[in-house]
């Protein structure tokens, strides 16, 4: 019974009677008080009777001339203040986030994307908007759809060989993928490099469930051969250090090329229509994203379009 008649007297309260009582133990009367909220003095001598019976304790000891906080008023005031500044924040900061100012975006992206374009478009992006962060998560390609569709994050950045309808796609760029060769290399004279060339060599692959190993599989299947790498790699840089140790060729997408060290090394395009794989972003179908992952996003497509890679 006490629990439910308590419950009922807070139910019954409001931040005006939280502001009287504020305003009071501040300016020390009535009067001043009523002018600090712009309310007549009788309507402020109101909230402050409200307050007392709302929480069955007396404030205030009044007479004709000042106004005292009692103890437990003295007790009350410092934490009622802290409170509503505490509400006042966060209203606040519910009013950024709405308006896309203020929050988190979380995207999951290729590693290489992860460690080229994003970083330059997300420093761009805090100079603009410093009160939202960034969190990056880099992934392979099936684990971007997987973390996307759960909301593990709020978009994903990646490139995918097959439509799915619980997602969304918005393009950002297309990426071609080429050769890595070392510059002595018969191969980095030529002018032009078909794909049946690179049958007999070492291949440097990236591991099965990369998008640039999927790419690279379907196009040699395009031309009746499977590829047998002589390496695989996790990382590109791996894959890049192996080349220059002279242990084969390998493919990689032009996107990561600028953050090699290619010294000794360059890059050659391979004429064959199926190694460009496009990079989109894409979120879950039907999804609303929250003001400031759609304002990163859309940052992100100029972005894009301002690298020129669109």
């Amino acid at each position: 019974m006490d629990k439910l008649t308590s419950e009922s007297r807070l139910h019954n309260l409001n931040l005006r009677h939280l502001e009287a009582f504020v305003a009071i133990a501040t300016a020390g009367n009535f009067t001043r008080a009523a002018g600090l909220l712009h309310i007549s003095q009788p309507a402020l001598t109101v909230q402050i009777r409200q307050l007392e019976e709302n929480i069955g304790v007396k404030l205030l000891d009044r007479n004709t001339r000042t106004v005292k906080l009692t103890a437990i008023g003295e007790q009350l005031a410092p934490v009622i203040g802290r409170v509503l500044r505490d509400i006042e924040a966060v209203l606040r900061d519910a009013s950024e986030m709405a308006a896309g100012t203020r929050g988190t975006v979380s995207v999951a992206a290729l590693p290489s994307v992860c460690s080229t374009i994003l970083p330059r478009i997300i420093a761009a992006f805090k100079k603009d908007q410093p009160g939202i962060s960034v969190v990056l998560k880099d992934v392979v390609s099936q684990k971007v759809l997987s973390m996307v569709k759960t909301r593990e994050v709020d978009f994903g950045v990646g490139s995918f060989t097959d439509s799915d309808p619980a997602i969304e796609v918005v393009p950002l760029f297309a990426d071609r993928v080429k050769i890595v060769v070392p510059r002595d290399s018969p191969l980095a004279r030529k002018r032009a490099i078909q794909l049946q060339q690179m049958l007999g060599l070492p291949l440097i692959l990236m591991e099965r469930d990369s998008s640039v190993r999927m790419l690279v599989d379907r196009a040699f299947e395009s031309i009746g051969h499977y590829p047998t790498p002589a390496y695989e790699a996790t990382y590109m840089s791996s894959a890049v250090g192996m080349v220059r140790a002279g242990l084969g060729v390998a493919f990689l997408p032009s996107s990561t090329l600028e953050m090699s060290e290619l010294t000794g090394l360059t890059a050659r395009s391979v004429a064959h229509p199926g190694l460009t794989r496009k990079i989109v972003a894409v979120r879950k179908a039907g999804s609303e994203l929250s003001p400031a992952a759609t304002n990163f996003l859309d940052v992100l497509v100029a972005g894009c379009k301002d690298l020129g890679v669109l």
